[in-house]
């Protein structure tokens, strides 16, 4: 049986961008251990790493500078079971015009007999010559990239490139046909005369991102949801705060529900259901959620004081009012009485965990949790 081979740049690809001529310079791409790992236990590719790297070998950049770096990247990468078949590398310039040098074929001339199948083989880079090189080989392409810079892919390259994405566990899922394990993201962007919000959502993320609203202690809050929820979210919202905070929490609260809603998708796989009993000191805050496709919301909470700082604790309800309204959910909070920053931040805290509970999936699993056959 031929062979396909997932021919895999490194820099850019496996480590950041940079002349990696020393051990404090190697920083690995999030997500590459875990999908290069599944890529490698499938057992349906040879992997071969492809990379140009200018002038090893040159005063600049001595050989043993290259070296010692890459036997520590490939030492690592085989302690999480990813083991390079073949590896590839030209040390030329690009002044040398040489052959072997990417986007040309010359170092990878093996390949073209009848031991691989390149019609079905894959080159992953993060640079257009690496589409290049693979349309010069005979084979597809995935572009590390963002998506949004689809729109520079050359004419006569859009048959090669196969896929955009920068989300390595995007591409893992893409190549292994797992589309329901891709990573469930939404980009929300929302603008009106009051407020205008650019939102990023991954449910599949590490609880990582950044929450820019201009309001000190709700960002506070959100960046609660963040960390404990283990979604990422990169939120940048921009209100009218010179008449009050009011339009900007309702519409981060519509944004971020309806960016769950669209990252949910049809809901098959998930928990749906979520709750979380949280103490945080004298305060006990009580969270449960339905992803139910219809909004409610049940609150039980008494705040004695009218701001937490410059913050108006009426708003803390309209936040949650206006997530189960776009996210279509329902919503239960309770809290204790309390220190009024204790009650606010539980409840924030406690509600990123049900969160987590209620869009966590089962990947051996895709019924749809409802006798109703839709939510």
């Amino acid at each position: 049986m031929r062979e396909k081979v997932l021919f895999l740049d490194r820099d850019g690809i496996i480590v950041e961008e940079t002349q990696v001529d020393s051990l404090e310079k190697i920083k690995y791409i999030p997500g590459v251990f875990s999908a290069l790992s599944r890529l490698r236990s499938s057992g349906l590719w040879y992997f071969a790493m492809v990379s140009n790297q200018d002038g090893v070998g040159t005063p600049s950049y001595p050989q043993e500078a290259f070296d010692i770096p890459q036997q520590r990247i490939l030492e690592t990468l085989r302690g999480e079971g990813i083991a390079f078949d073949a590896i590839h590398i030209d040390f030329s310039l690009p002044s040398d015009n040489c052959p072997g040098r990417k986007p040309k074929i010359g170092m990878l001339g093996e390949y073209q007999s009848d031991r691989y199948d390149l019609m079905h083989s894959v080159m992953i880079g993060d640079r257009l010559t690496d589409v290049q090189l693979a349309k010069n080989l005979g084979c597809k392409a995935v572009w590390f990239a963002p998506t949004s810079r689809s729109c520079e892919l050359p004419e006569d390259l859009k048959k090669t490139c196969i896929f955009i994405s920068d989300n390595w566990a995007q591409v893992a899922s893409f190549l292994l046909d797992e589309s329901h394990l891709a990573p469930r993201l939404a980009l929300v962007e929302r603008k009106t005369k009051e407020t205008e919000i650019t939102l990023t959502l991954n449910l599949d993320g590490g609880g990582q991102g950044s929450v820019h609203t201009h309001i000190p202690f709700f960002d506070h809050m959100l960046e609660q949801v963040v960390r404990h929820s283990g979604c990422d979210v990169n939120l940048h919202a921009h209100g009218d705060l010179i008449v009050d905070e009011h339009h900007t929490v309702e519409d981060v609260g519509l944004a971020l529900g309806q960016a769950f809603r669209q990252a949910l998708g049809d809901k098959r796989g998930i928990n749906r259901y979520g709750f979380e009993l949280l103490p945080m000191d004298e305060v006990l805050a009580q969270v449960a959620i339905d992803f139910s496709g219809r909004p409610y919301l049940q609150w039980e909470v008494d705040f004695k004081r009218e701001y937490i700082g410059t913050f108006p604790t009426e708003m803390v309800e309209h936040f949650f009012k206006s997530f189960s309204d776009s996210a279509q959910c329902n919503l239960a909070l309770k809290v204790g009485e309390g220190n009024a920053h204790h009650q606010c931040e539980a409840l924030f805290k406690a509600f990123a965990r049900a969160l987590k509970k209620a869009v966590h999936r089962n990947p051996y699993s895709l019924d749809l949790p409802s006798t109703k056959g839709v939510l």
